[in-house]
């Protein structure tokens, strides 16, 4: 059985619900139909006694899932239909919240690029697998937004300062990275995967099979460097972070390449989303997921009546200048009260189910 539209399609094979992104051209980008169309049978699945897993998968691609629609988003908000793309992000809050606590193993196979919404309809599954073509990142606040779809959650929980160096810098985990992480649960060979799928759609236990599947995992690029992301990422700001980063890069220190480039980095990011992103990371690790969730639509509603989310995605996105002009300039001009507002409770509030 087969359904769904040409964005997204669905299948039942044996006992398990498939879930395919098919839109490889735009990176499998999830728009507001798509939400709606997996939200649905995500609800029919839940109650089907004969689906007993469900697997996300995508198209053949460099991309697993690279985000939401962000030229669809930026559309309505430059056209002053705000209030409409946030019935968007209402919409896929919603997802990952059924997501994070479906009643069934829910396994993601991750053979791509991942990011942004991307994230959401995966990292917050049960099983995360992720294969040779696995890339993870949150680069929101390159775009003058924030890390959404739940980061607020599984970035603060990552082990040490390593969530907060993600969402400052929007940096890139591979495999390995991403299983001593947390973001994945297991690491399994592209070459398997047609198996492992396979295996899937049959009665053994999950839990079982990818055990079976999934290999050990060395260390990656940034966990060979966590206890100096931990060192160097415990500051009480951003601007304590940027300055810890600058004296560690004018050392001779191993690091010093490393601390360099990452100030690097970091300034070239919108200073508000910097200050928000900050707060937001640091007060997740005492909120629970759907409060996490709340979080992210008090401020993405902030956000969409703005300046640097446009501005972000206009040069990043549409004109492609990488010339962004961040309004405030500058970190120390965004104001404790101007991130305070973001986190302000809205008189209509994100609803879960």
């Amino acid at each position: 059985m087969t359904a769904g539209n040409a964005d997204i399609l669905f299948a039942r094979k044996g006992a398990a619900g498939i879930i395919t992104l098919n839109r490889p051209r735009a990176l499998n980008a999830v728009t507001f139909e798509m939400v709606r169309a997996l939200a649905a049978q995500l609800a029919r699945w839940e109650h089907d006694p004969a689906v007993t897993r469900v697997i996300v998968t995508a198209a053949p691609g460099r991309a697993f899932c690279a985000g939401g629609d962000i030229r669809e988003l930026y559309e309505l908000g430059r056209a002053g239909r705000a209030a409409e793309a946030l019935g968007y992000w209402r919409s896929e809050y919603a997802l990952d919240a059924v997501i994070k606590r479906y009643r069934k193993p829910y396994v993601a196979i991750i053979d791509g690029i991942v990011m942004g919404g991307g994230a959401g309809i995966s990292i917050n599954g049960s099983h995360r697998v992720a294969g040779d073509g696995f890339e993870f990142a949150m680069p929101e606040v390159g775009l003058g937004f924030i890390p959404d779809v739940g980061a607020t959650w599984f970035l603060s929980r990552m082990p040490g300062e390593l969530g907060l160096y993600c969402a400052l810098t929007g940096a890139r985990l591979s495999p390995a990275d991403a299983v001593a992480s947390g973001i994945a649960t297991h690491r399994v060979a592209s070459k398997r995967l047609p198996d492992l799928i396979e295996g899937l759609c049959g009665t053994i236990s999950v839990d079982a099979l990818l055990g079976a599947f999934s290999e050990p995992q060395g260390q990656g690029p940034l966990t060979k460097l966590d206890a100096t992301i931990d060192r160097l990422f415990a500051g009480t700001s951003v601007e304590a972070i940027l300055a810890a980063l600058d004296a560690e890069a004018g050392g001779n220190a191993a690091a010093a390449d490393f601390a360099r480039a990452t100030a690097r980095t970091i300034r070239a990011k919108s200073p508000l989303s910097l200050q928000i992103a900050f707060a937001q990371i640091r007060r997740g690790k005492s909120l629970d997921f759907a409060e996490c969730l709340r979080t992210e639509f008090r401020i993405v509603s902030r956000l969409v009546h703005g300046h640097d989310l446009y501005e972000g995605i206009r040069s990043v996105i549409i004109d492609k200048d990488q010339t962004p002009r961040w309004q405030p300039p500058t970190l120390e001009a965004v104001g404790l009260a101007e991130v305070e507002r973001h986190f302000a409770p809205l008189p209509d509030e994100l609803v879960l189910p």
